[in-house]
């Protein structure tokens, strides 16, 4: 279940909203931020009917298997509205296609962090746990979906677990610093334009300061416009589903035979 809504929960979330509506319009302006705004309000309004909702519960394998609630499914109505204000629902990464992203990573995955902007309830940052990763954060701006990624990580099982080093962060992205380590940075399309180009922007200066391979792993990449601009990403492997960026150059064939 997802924790209960607070008053400064919800003082929390109007000013992220009021924020980002401020940002839209003085970067996009008053017709495209009007358009952004009507066209998600017709999205909610549909995906909250109950044959959507139905067709949400279809994602359960993973949490019943595990004891977890990583589901899409089980948010009220409140929780799906704040995410909306925020710029991005949450939706649960599908088991098969993470593992198949970092199938195609070519790393030694102990000599590397993994970082997930826009958390949710946790389902990534669980199935990164199953990799052998220096340490794994979660970065999620509503407080209920962090409170059940808290509770998620407390049930999930521990021998599963091949890194124990888990830390969950309840913050706007934008204001989070990235660490100065080798990471693998995972996007599951979680933030509107305006919000994706600033957290872009902060990666890239973070990794100008300190240099360090950085790996960017962009499932459903509705805005890869946004994480290719300025050309200091490379795309190593795709599908219709996800991308896989790296900074600098390509990694040399000795890079893509490592074990991962």
């Amino acid at each position: 279940m997802d924790a209960p809504a607070t008053p400064v929960a919800d003082l929390f979330m109007l000013k992220a909203a009021l924020k980002l509506v401020g940002q839209s319009l003085r970067e996009r302006g008053v017709l495209r931020t009007a358009k952004s705004v009507a066209s998600r309000l017709i999205y909610f309004v549909r995906d909250s009917t109950p044959e959507r909702r139905r067709a949400r519960f279809g994602d359960l394998d993973f949490d019943i298997e595990n004891g977890v609630d990583t589901t899409s499914a089980r948010q009220n109505l409140t929780t799906r509205l704040r995410g909306l204000l925020s710029g991005s629902e949450y939706q649960a990464t599908d088991p098969e296609t993470f593992r198949q992203m970092m199938s195609a990573l070519p790393l030694m995955f102990s000599q590397f962090i993994f970082l997930e902007l826009g958390s949710g309830k946790g389902r990534a940052v669980l199935l990164a746990s199953e990799y052998p990763f220096q340490r794994i954060i979660g970065v999620e701006l509503l407080p209920e979906l962090h409170a059940a990624a808290r509770q998620n990580l407390e049930r999930f099982p521990r021998e599963r677990r091949r890194c124990s080093n888990i830390e969950l962060y309840c913050m706007d992205a934008r204001q989070f610093v990235f660490p100065r380590e080798a990471s693998v940075v995972y996007l599951f399309n979680p933030f509107p334009e305006v919000v994706l180009q600033e957290v872009v922007r902060n990666l890239r200066a973070s990794v100008k300061a300190a240099p360090r391979p950085v790996f960017i792993v962009y499932y459903n990449p509705l805005l890869r416009r946004i994480v290719e601009q300025g050309a200091w990403l490379r795309a190593l492997a795709q599908t219709e589903q996800w991308v896989i960026y790296r900074n600098g150059d390509s990694p040399t064939q000795a890079d893509e035979n490592r074990v991962r």
